[in-house]
C-alpha cells in the first residue's frame, strides 16, 4: 500500500499575550518508494521580554539544522553517530532511512544540541535572556513509522478510530504528581503550579529526552503536536477528539482548534500541528 501525509500547522498569539513565543516547523518528502518522510516540531518558549520568542526560534532552528541529513544530507560530519551504511547513504546524497536505534540517537543528539544552543545564548546575552527556555516536541515519520522525542509540556497525541491517546508525559509539577497518582487528570488544568516545568531546554547543562519507540500509523490516523495553549484550553480529551474526528482537512481542523482555544479564553499562545496518514490507493 502507498501512503502520503496530509499536514497543516497554525500558531496564534491568543487573547492575553502580546508576543507569540511558540514556534513550529514541518518538512515532508512525499516521493519515495518507502513512503513519505516527515519531520514535525513544536516549541513553546519562555522567559522575560523577548527571551521566550528567541528560545523557541533557536530550538526549532537547531532541530532543522541537526536533522537536515534526513532530507538533504550535506555534511557527513553531522551524522558521525550513524553506522557505515547510513554514512554511505549520506555521502551519496540519498535520503537517509535509519534503523530505530540510529534514529533515536540522532534525535537525542539533536535535542541535546538545541539545549546547548539555548544555554550558550543565555550566557552571552545574560541581561535579555533571563530565565529563557523552551519545550520541544517532535516526531519523525518514515512511511507509516513514527518516532517521537519530547522535553517539556507541549504534547503529542495519536487519534485513531475515534480514540485520542496522549503519547507524551508533561514535564511539569502537576504532570509529575499525575504520574505518581497524587492527582487526577481533571485536576491538571486548575493546578496552581501547572506552568512550572522541571524539565525543558535551557534549564540544565544536560537535558533528559524522552524518546518514544517507533510505532506504526494506520490509514486515517492523525498525529497532533501542540503547545499547552491548546490542551490547557480545549479539554477534556473527548472534546479534543471531537475536532480530530472531523472529515475536514487538517488545515480546517487546525483553524477550528485555534478558534476553540481562543473562545475558551486564549490564555497562552496556541500552536497546532496536525498530520494525517492517507492512502494513495483510495
Amino acid at each position: 500500500m502507498s501512503y502520503w501525509l496530509s499536514v497543516a500547522g497554525l500558531t496564534d498569539v491568543g487573547r492575553q499575550r502580546d508576543l507569540n513565543e511558540d514556534n513550529f516547523y514541518f518538512k515532508v518528502v512525499q516521493a519515495s518508494d518507502e513512503g513519505p518522510l516527515g519531520l514535525f516540531v513544536v516549541a513553546d518558549g519562555m522567559g522575560g521580554h523577548l527571551a521566550g520568542e528567541v528560545a523557541s526560534h533557536w530550538a526549532v532552528g537547531t532541530l532543522k539544522r541537526e536533522l537536515a541529513p534526513l532530507f538533504r544530507p550535506q555534511d557527513t560530519a553531522a551524522t558521525r553517530r550513524l553506522d557505515a551504511e547510513a554514512l554511505a547513504a549520506v555521502g551519496s546524497g540519498f535520503t537517509v532511512r535509519l534503523e530505530e536505534t540510529d534514529l533515536a540517537r540522532l534525535l537525542q543528539h539533536a535535542v541535546e544540541r538545541a539545549n546547548q544552543v539555548l544555554l550558550g545564548y543565555a550566557r552571552t546575552h545574560s541581561e535579555e535572556a533571563g530565565d529563557m527556555g523552551s519545550t520541544l516536541t517532535l516526531a519523525v515519520i518514515e512511511g507509516e513509522r513514527v518516532t517521537v522525542a519530547h522535553v517539556g509540556d507541549s504534547r503529542a497525541y495519536l487519534y485513531r478510530n475515534g480514540q485520542l491517546r496522549q503519547l507524551t508525559e508533561d514535564h511539569s509539577v502537576p504532570g509529575a504528581l499525575l504520574k505518581q497518582g497524587r492527582i487526577e487528570p481533571d485536576e491538571l488544568q486548575d493546578h496552581p503550579h501547572r506552568h512550572i516545568l522541571y524539565r525543558c531546554l535551557g534549564l540544565k547543562p544536560q537535558v533528559e529526552v524522552d524518546i518514544y519507540s517507533s510505532f506504526d500509523l494506520e490509514v486515517g490516523d492523525s498525529l497532533l503536536l501542540c503547545s499547552d495553549g491548546l490542551w490547557d484550553m480545549v479539554y477534556p480529551d473527548e472534546r479534543l477528539a471531537g475536532y480530530l474526528g472531523s472529515e475536514a482537512g487538517p488545515l480546517s481542523i487546525c483553524r477550528r482548534l485555534v478558534d476553540a482555544a481562543n473562545e475558551a479564553g486564549g490564555e497562552d499562545n496556541i500552536t497546532v500541528l496536525l498530520v494525517r496518514l492517507e492512502s494513495r490507493d483510495g
